[in-house]
């Protein structure tokens, strides 16, 4: 489990193959402060880093999801 320097979360490698909304749930639950972005694999999205950001590539969760 990736954490930052401050110990707070910063990936959800046990989300993979879980539903959308059970991976939504459990980042809210361990970061809400953190905006949870749902995006369907294959989509182009922007290179730019966003801490407050986690981005959840779906059918089912495809990638580690993690802050960037």
């Amino acid at each position: 489990m990736s954490k930052s320097c401050d110990g707070a979360k910063t990936e959800w490698p046990e989300l993979v193959g879980c539903t959308i909304k059970e991976a939504k749930e459990k980042i809210k639950a361990d970061r809400p402060d953190l905006k949870v972005v749902i995006v369907p694999v294959g989509s182009i999205v922007t290179q730019e880093i966003d801490l407050n950001r986690v981005r959840v590539w779906v059918d089912k969760v495809a990638k580690v999801p993690k802050i960037g």
